[in-house]
């Protein structure tokens, strides 16, 4: 019996038949999706530059066109970051968040015609009847703040807890709008419930209605909004250019953090399945494979703890190009290369300045990488080479 068994208060004999079959590691042997060899961090790749600081949790961050950026603060303000470090005062029209927990002001997206509509997309945690749940508003950028704002999207239904609320919002190549959620930690089961929006990616046009081609439209035991389900807590999100898929990074609990391309109408398994244990010590579900539910790219154990990540295109960093980038709430940068739909090698940097909760990574329109911190004191870092 492990002594970190919550079943340990039980007779001598009934816990360790207990613990024997529930508690520790899943059974590896069984696994077909291939582990993180949890590599050593390479140092002397990159520089990194402070541009801002003095942010309250920073928890996104988004360029516009004139290279300025839109910095989400989880407390429930929107500011703009200059080129220069200057940071704007709060933006008006923002919506009313739960700050508690996980919860409070998450993702900012720019509309695929930001240049024509000036229209911004924020993922938030919404309070309202039986707690919060993840929702989505747009409205207009001008130079006072946000006009015309409007909700376009609300989990349901809405539950108590400040945990799993998600939330990445990425625009595919074809306009419809990926909004990644979590199952709120206390309602795990419920990510296999179609009926219900909790553990599950959605799939929305830009103003929240729901695209006659999404995979459960029609079934009346299923919301048509949802894309793919049983996920815990999905806070890495992109879109892979050529194939225009989807890309995501999801919180395992201890161990399992999984990265996936969540397919139409798939079933992603938690918490049925999962490479990872409970906190308690406790495994979870029936194991890490099973008939009918997908199997994860690739996963970590120990967790990278993601957060943020991108598809890297520009030219500042040539080796990099067509990597995954993610952010690591342990305090890392992790870079995937990718082979076809396997991750082929994993690099970290973490020994340069970036050993910090880095919550959100971007490119910026001069290549360099931009990731900021989720410190009470929080920072938009720069990443150039080294050399």
């Amino acid at each position: 019996m492990t002594a970190d068994c919550p079943l340990a208060s039980l007779g001598a004999a009934v816990a360790a038949a207990v613990c024997v079959s529930a508690c520790g590691r899943p059974d590896y042997s069984q696994a077909q999706a291939p582990q993180s060899p949890n590599p050593e961090p390479t140092a002397g790749a990159v520089r990194v530059e402070t541009v801002a600081r003095g942010l309250d949790h920073p928890w996104a961050l988004e360029f516009l066109p004139d290279g300025r950026m839109l910095v989400t603060e989880r407390p429930g303000r929107l500011r703009i970051v200059e080129p220069s470090g200057g940071i704007s005062q709060p933006l008006g029209g923002v919506p009313p968040v739960q700050a508690s927990g996980q919860g409070g002001l998450l993702d900012v997206a720019l509309d695929p015609e930001f240049t024509e509509n000036h229209l911004i997309y924020l993922s938030y945690a919404e309070p309202g009847p039986g707690g919060a749940g993840t929702a989505v508003a747009r409205g207009r950028l001008t130079d006072h703040g946000l006009d015309e704002v409007r909700g376009i999207y609300r989990q349901q239904p809405k539950v108590s807890g400040g945990n799993h609320f998600g939330s990445r919002l990425v625009f595919a190549p074809d306009g419809r709008l990926f909004v990644t959620q979590g199952e709120r930690f206390w309602h795990r089961d419920q990510a296999q419930n179609l009926s219900n929006l909790l553990g599950k990616i959605v799939r929305i046009e830009p103003d929240g209605s729901v695209p006659d081609d999404n995979p459960f439209v029609g079934r009346p035991d299923a919301r048509p909004e949802i894309w793919s389900y049983g996920h815990r807590n999905v806070q890495a999100a992109a879109i892979q250019p050529g194939t225009g898929r989807l890309w995501t990074v999801e919180h395992g609990a201890r161990g399992g953090d999984e990265l996936n391309h969540p397919e139409a109408g798939k079933n992603y398994g938690w918490p049925v399945i999962t490479y990872g244990i409970d906190y308690t010590g406790l495994r979870i579900g029936e194991g890490v494979a099973k008939a009918g539910m997908e199997q994860p790219v690739y996963f970590w154990d120990p967790v990278i703890a993601p957060s943020g990540m991108l598809f890297y295109s520009g030219n500042a960093f040539p080796d990099w190009k067509g990597n995954l980038l993610i952010g690591s709430l342990r305090g890392a940068l992790v870079r995937l290369e990718l082979d076809g739909d396997r991750v082929g090698r994993e690099w970290r940097y973490r020994n340069d300045g970036l050993d910090a909760r880095i919550r959100d990574v971007r490119q910026g329109p001069d290549g360099l990488v931009y990731v900021v911190t989720d410190e009470g004191n929080g920072r938009v870092l720069r990443v150039r080479p080294a050399r």
